[in-house]
């Protein structure tokens, strides 16, 4: 015992001289002796606390307070290490401190103990987090053993909870922030419901409303407590409104209760008195609380809410009953102030909505008050966002406002009716069943329906409802509308009496009433005037008209008294300015007022003002009182929109006439004249097809409809012809255009329009190659024109059309013997008055009596001139009809211009000998397009014609015309084609080649670039270039491109004789022998195109009418000849006349063909000619001749020409194939030796020549040489491989190879030898019918015959070259009659098939 009081007296000694390893040490020597020993685990725990190794010395100390726990010495300790540590043990010096001050309230140490609370309080508030701070504070709280010893030494509980309130606060808003900004982030979140979410969470599971309710309690400060109680309620309602359905019952009940007393203490919160006043479910606003109201205005005056009451409690439509004195009323309104007037009031109202555009309550009073005001729009939009809003705080607060709902709906089913009536009646209708359906006899919801079925003229039904509204009790408006409706029903007496009955409760002071008193008056007017229709009862001003003043007198903005009014003064009292006055007032007042409205469009389009019309009918369109509701009985009203399109299309405003027009049909469908307009919107908007269905959709109602009520109904089908003509159904729209003249013989748009389809139908024809029609069409447009000059015969359209129609012979040359002279000469002269035609008669020579020259020619050159003369005179004529008219004129110069142009380019092919005659023609129109600038200096088509006529006479002229017509239109391809042409004439060929390619891009339809493109690559030498720009300018062209047709079938023949693969195809020669035949009938004389065509001909087997253009070619240059003795025509003849020596020996007109032959070697005899022509030509006719003479018998004289023709090619191949022919065929040994000799040296001089080589081969079988079959057999093998070999050529191969091998089968029998060779024949070239065709005549095997008619079909044209004849051949070694048929159909002139069908037959 003695040991261990030493060493705790050594360990203390030592704590005090601060020697704490000795201090540690002796403490430690005393627990060995006693381990419980408490001084000795105080003296270990202090000394480590001051080495600073705290963790031991905690332990210590515990030790100690274990040991003996009512000792506050330990504990001390523990505070004194915690304290050391900072808010490290903060908790740990929580549970210290209260066992601390527990001990301390056991002695009753007082003093000791408050030091200790309150040490650890401001302790915790230094260092430790907000939730620490917090749960130190709960020392103080009143449930606590320390709070009642030391009260009234420590803070009151109402500070305490305050600041535990003030943490939680803070708390629960970082959490809220952070939670959703956390969640906002996720996919598919959205942020009003992340925030919901959120606050349920935090909300549901906090303590401040009982910590408010605690501060609350213990508080003696009002201010405090109020101001906690306003806490209170705000958190209790954020609760409520994210709580679940289920558990906003008690929550709700809270609210309320917390709510309502602020309110009954008068306390200024504006939650409060929001939730008392706004929750408040009341029918009528009369069941509000007056004084509440009044409050609510004294505590909030700057609040929405407040602004709103103020006005309404200051409205006329408060009525609240009045409980104070008149005295005291007289002192509130002295200490108001001076009364608002109602603009004012409604300023402030308004003001009041857009500081609390949420106010459920202030929305429904403005929404009634607009109702009052007959502002039904503004009713609409606040009745529609108090209903949304109050749905909205039902649905949050789980509150039961129905007859706030209800209420809402009855204003806004109210205003709706009168709103665009009856478009918003469906809804209307909808929200009056639904609170008839909880409320039955409600008498708004009654009245609003009846109101509805009376506007869509169901009065009946409207009786039952407004008589049903009558038994709820008395009201006046109900009774009006009631007796309305019996007048409507046809019972005018008993209306007018109800009516009358009404107007003694109708006060006209009474602001309420005056309305509805006005409109009783004009209803009674309305009866008097309908019970008696006669014309003296009308006019009667005792009666309707009186009652009608009677209604203005009332209430002076009553628009249908207008109305009435007006129809008085206009039908009966004859008063047309007093009757548009009151339509004007009418339809100021309300544009509802459909009939007013009729009245002025009707009047302001007498007058064609348009303007107005427009405005009158786009306000009634706007009311909304044009289409009925769905379901109604009412009739559209569809003449406003009918006028609105009627304007729109005056306008040109073709696209808003079409929206126009089909709103007035959906309405009503069969007013046609609608249709009529829909159908010209469709046809000037370009919108064809749709307008052919309209325009016949009118026609069938024309049919349908009584036809006295419709008027004149030609209109229709002069606008369905108009859309045919657009649409190029010329022949239709000409049909449509006589049936109406045949009722409106001098209509003159029709006529007009007649006549300039005609040509229009003409120059189509013309430009699609039916040249025939074309000059159909000018006959029907000639007799059209002569019907049209009797009666108008200065029109500008009719002379420009018949100079059209003029014009149209000139590029149908050929008929230009048809051209009717007489029928033009007397429309020219039909009012005997030749001055216009000497207009320009100085510069072109042209006037009546060189047109009366002209027509006394012959031939066709005349009649092209007469042509030519008529077209000018004709534009003359239309120049003078115009003289008033300087855009006309213009136009009138500028056709003038091109028909002087047209002359001039006619006259060029057979005038070539009297240029100045032809250049009069083009001074002329120089001089027309120069008066045409300077009438219309703006149009780029004037200036791009002008270059055009001066390239030739003045190129910097040109020049500046082409630049300055570019200026104005730089996207014209035709322009940009002339300034390239022009280039090209000038020889600059890179500026040439650029303006192409503009044309090109700005147009890639326009043929003209894309032929000077290819003229321009001809010039260049680039031949292939060139053929491909003709081809593709060719395909985009028309029949009127005649340069396009020559080029194109020029390049076609030049490519066709020099490319060896397609001198094989005829197929490709077709579109240019179509394209050379159709300008054949468009020019006169065209020799160079008249030989390409007989060539093109005869290339593809119509030798006959090669012949026929080919003596006429030769007939014309022989004369020519003969006239000129020019050698370049006389070579020309030369070669006509062998070209004509070839084709009529392909005609086997051998005779003629060796005649022509021999002329045509005569006539090229000269030296003076061309060498390349005059071989060529020499060579053609000496094979010509040759072959003639041969056919003809006279074979030396044939061989004669051969040999000729042999030493003039050197020893051409070919033609040492056709000389040893006719020496063989002569029959003498010598010819025949001499014929072997000649291919067995041309073998060796051309290698591999297949006719050579084939010729050999016949001659070596015919003579039964076997060596040289065997030396030729390997030559004729060889050729089946090569690729360059004609279907003929291989035909005739096949059919050696196939005679060699039967007659010559070697060690095999001739069948299997002939088997062997087709197919080996098969297998070289399978897709060649030959080795499949022999094949099957070898076996009696189907497939190869059906390969054989296979192929073949793949490889007649456009597949390949195979002609009619192998094709007839392939199907006739099927021996199926069928196909034997087949064989004859394609080539009947054939035996094969007619064999094959007799052994089909036979067997």
């Amino acid at each position: 015992m003695s040991t261990i009081k030493t060493a705790l007296k050594a360990a203390k000694g030592a704590l005090d001289a601060h020697q704490y390893d000795a201090a540690i040490a002796n403490a430690n020597k005393a627990l060995k002796e006693d381990f419980k020993n408490y001084h000795a685990n105080v003296f270990l725990g202090l000394a480590f606390e001051k080495q600073g190794r705290n963790e031991e010395s905690e332990k210590a100390y515990k030790t100690a307070a274990s040991v003996k726990a009512s000792d506050p010495l330990a504990w001390q300790g523990l505070i004194s290490l915690y304290e050391q540590q900072g808010g490290r043990k903060l908790n740990e010096y929580h549970d210290a401190a209260t066992r601390l001050a527990t001990l301390l309230m056991e002695i009753d140490d007082k003093t000791r103990c408050q030091t200790v609370v309150d040490k650890y309080t401001d302790f915790a508030r230094t260092y430790g987090s907000r939730a620490q701070y917090q749960h130190s504070l709960d020392i103080l709280l009143p449930h606590g053993d320390v709070y009642d010893y030391l009260e009234g030494h420590i803070m009151h509980p109402s500070i305490t909870y305050s600041r535990i309130s003030e943490i939680v606060e803070q708390d629960e808003k970082e959490r809220i922030n952070f939670e959703i900004g956390q969640r906002r982030t996720r996919l598919g979140a959205k942020i009003d419901q992340v925030t919901a979410e959120v606050k349920k969470e935090v909300l549901q599971a906090s303590d401040l409303e009982t910590l408010y309710q605690r501060v609350i309690d213990y508080t003696d400060d009002d201010a405090i407590r109020r101001s906690y109680e306003e806490k209170l309620l705000q958190h209790a309602y954020d609760t409520l409104i994210v709580l679940p359905s289920a558990q906003k019952g008690e929550k709700l009940l809270e609210v309320t209760r917390l709510a309502k007393g602020l309110v009954i203490l008068k306390h200024p919160f504006q939650l409060a008195w929001k939730i008392v006043l706004e929750w408040e479910d009341v029918e009528r606003l009369e069941e509000l609380d007056l004084g509440l109201l009044e409050e609510y205005v004294e505590f909030f005056p700057e609040d929405g809410l407040a602004k709103i009451l103020r006005g309404f409690l200051d409205s006329e439509i408060a009525s609240f009953p009045k409980h104070a004195s008149s005295e005291e009323q007289e002192g509130d309104a002295k200490e108001k102030g001076p009364a608002m007037t109602a603009e004012d009031r409604l300023v402030l109202m308004t003001d009041g909505v857009e500081d609390s555009p949420t106010t459920t309550l202030g929305l429904r009073i403005m929404a009634e008050y607009y109702l009052y005001l007959e502002e039904s729009e503004s009713a609409v939009d606040a009745a529609r966002s108090g209903l949304r809003h109050v749905v909205t705080e039902a649905r949050g607060t789980s509150l039961s406002l129905v007859n706030n709902v209800d209420a809402i709906k009855l204003i806004l089913g109210t205003a709706l009716v009168r709103y665009h009536a009856p478009r918003h009646h469906p809804e209307a209708k909808s929200l009056f069943e639904d609170v008839l359906a909880r409320k039955p006899v409600n008498t708004y919801a009654l009245l609003g329906t009846g109101l509805i079925f009376e506007e869509q003229e169901e009065y009946n039904r409207a009786t039952e409802f407004l008589d049903c509204a009558m038994k709820q009790g008395s009201n006046v408006r109900v009774e009006a509308e009631a007796a309305w409706c019996r007048a409507l029903c046809g019972d005018y007496t008993t209306g007018f009496s109800e009516l009358e009955n009404c107007l003694p409760r109708l006060i006209a002071s009474d602001p309420r009433t005056k309305t509805l008193k006005a409109q009783v008056l004009y209803r009674m007017g309305i009866c008097l005037w309908d019970m008696d229709s006669s014309k003296s009862a009308r006019r009667d001003r005792n009666k309707a008209y009186a009652r009608f003043i009677a209604s203005l007198q009332a209430d002076i903005n009553c628009a249908p008294a207008y109305t009435s009014l007006g129809i008085y003064y206009a039908d009966y009292a004859k008063d047309k300015n007093r009757a548009r006055k009151c339509f004007q007032k009418a339809f100021e007042l309300a544009p509802s007022e459909v009939i007013a409205a009729e009245r002025l469009a009707q009047s302001f389009a007498k007058t064609s003002e348009w303007d107005l019309v427009e405005v009158v009918a786009q306000r009634v369109v706007d009311s909304g009182r044009l289409r009925p509701a769905p379901g109604s009985k009412k009739k559209g009203i569809s003449w406003p929109f009918a006028a609105l399109g009627v304007v729109q299309l005056n306008n040109q405003d073709y696209p808003k006439s079409v929206v126009s027009f089909q709103s007035a049909l959906r309405i009503s469908p069969k007013d046609y004249y609608s249709w009529v307009g829909l159908g010209e919107s469709y046809q000037s908007s370009g919108r064809y097809i749709a307008a052919t269905k309209v325009l016949e959709q009118a026609q069938k109602l024309e049919q349908e409809l009584d036809s006295e009520a419709l008027g004149d109904t030609w209109f229709s089908a002069y606008m369905l012809a108009n859309v045919k003509r657009e649409l190029g159904e010329y022949d239709v729209a000409l049909a449509g255009y006589s049936k109406v003249l045949a009722s409106r013989r001098k209509e003159y748009g029709v006529s007009i329009s007649s006549l300039q389809t005609s040509i229009e139908a003409a120059w189509q024809n013309t430009e699609l190659g039916f040249f025939g029609r074309a000059i159909e069409h000018t006959g029907q447009a000639l007799e059209i024109a002569k019907e049209f000059a009797t009666w108008c015969k200065d029109a500008y359209n009719l002379w420009k059309s018949i100079g059209d129609l003029c014009s149209v012979y000139t590029y149908v040359q050929a008929y230009s013997e048809d051209f009717p002279i007489e029928a033009i000469r007397e429309l020219l002269r039909i009012d005997g008055d030749t001055e216009a035609y000497y207009l320009l008669a100085d510069v072109d020579g042209v006037d009546w009596a060189a047109f009366e020259h002209s027509t006394e020619g012959k031939g066709p050159e005349a009649y092209l001139e007469t042509c030519c003369y008529a077209d000018i005179l004709a534009q003359k004529k239309a120049i003078a009809c115009c003289v008033h008219d300087p855009h006309a004129q213009s136009i009138g110069w500028y056709n003038l211009g091109w028909t002087e142009h047209r002359a001039y380019v006619c006259c060029q092919g057979w005038e070539d000998r009297d240029k100045a005659k032809t250049s009069r023609f083009l001074k002329a129109a120089v001089q027309c397009f120069k008066r045409a600038i300077e009438l219309e200096s703006g149009n780029a088509d004037f200036w791009n014609s002008l270059g055009v006529v001066t390239s030739q006479l003045s190129p910097r002229v040109a020049q500046h015309a082409f630049v300055r017509s570019l200026f104005l239109n730089d996207k014209n391809a035709r322009v940009w084609t002339n300034l390239g042409v022009f280039y090209l004439i000038q020889g600059d060929i890179q500026l040439a080649n650029d303006a192409f390619a503009r044309a090109q891009s700005a147009d890639p339809d326009h043929s003209q670039a894309w032929l000077c493109q290819g003229l321009l690559a001809a010039q260049l030498g680039e031949t292939t270039e060139a053929r491909n720009l003709f081809t593709h300018a060719f395909e985009i062209s028309n029949a009127l491109a005649t340069q396009i047709r020559r080029s194109f079938a020029s390049s076609s023949l030049d490519h066709f004789l020099s490319s060896p693969a397609a001198s094989t195809s005829t197929a490709s020669l077709l579109q240019p022998l179509l394209a050379l035949r159709q300008l054949r009938k468009q020019t006169i004389i065209d020799l160079p195109n008249e030989h390409t065509l007989s060539l093109l001909t005869e290339r593809i087997g119509s030798y006959t009418e090669a012949s026929k253009h080919l003596s006429s070619i030769s007939s014309y240059l022989e004369a020519e000849s003969e006239e000129s003795e020019s050698a370049e025509i006389l070579a020309r003849f030369a070669q006509a006349k062998a070209d004509l020596s070839r084709s009529q020996l392909a005609e086997r007109n051998y005779s003629s063909a060796a005649e022509n032959a021999e002329t045509a070697l005569d006539l090229s005899a000269d030296d003076d000619q061309a060498s390349g022509i005059k071989s060529r030509t020499r060579l053609s006719a000496h094979l010509s001749a040759g072959l003639s003479q041969f056919y003809l018998g006279s074979i030396d004289r044939s061989i004669e020409m051969f040999r000729a023709a042999l030493k003039e090619t050197h020893g051409d191949p070919d033609i040492i194939c056709l000389l040893s022919q006719i020496l063989w065929a002569k029959g003498g040994e010598q010819e025949r030796s001499i014929a072997r000799e000649q291919l067995f040296d041309c073998i060796e001089k051309h290698p591999g020549h297949v006719g050579t080589t084939l010729l050999l081969g016949v001659i070596a079988v015919l003579d039964d040489d076997k060596d040289t079959i065997e030396a030729v057999a390997e030559d004729l093998q060889g050729l089946q491989t090569r690729d360059d070999l004609s279907p003929e050529q291989r035909k005739q191969l096949a059919q050696l190879l196939n005679a060699v091998a039967f007659l010559y089968p070697g060690d095999t029998d001739p069948v299997s030898s002939q088997l062997s060779k087709a197919i080996a024949a098969v297998m070289l070239d399978p897709s060649q019918p030959y080795g499949w065709r022999q094949l099957a005549g070898l076996t009696d095997e189907s497939h190869p015959a059906e390969m054989a008619v296979l192929t073949a079909t793949r490889k007649v044209p456009p597949g390949g070259e195979l002609s009619a004849e192998d094709l007839s051949e392939a199907y006739a070694g099927t021996r199926r009659g069928e196909d034997a048929q087949k064989s004859i159909m394609l080539a009947p002139w054939k035996t094969v098939g007619w064999q094959a069908l007799s052994l089909v037959s036979s067997a």
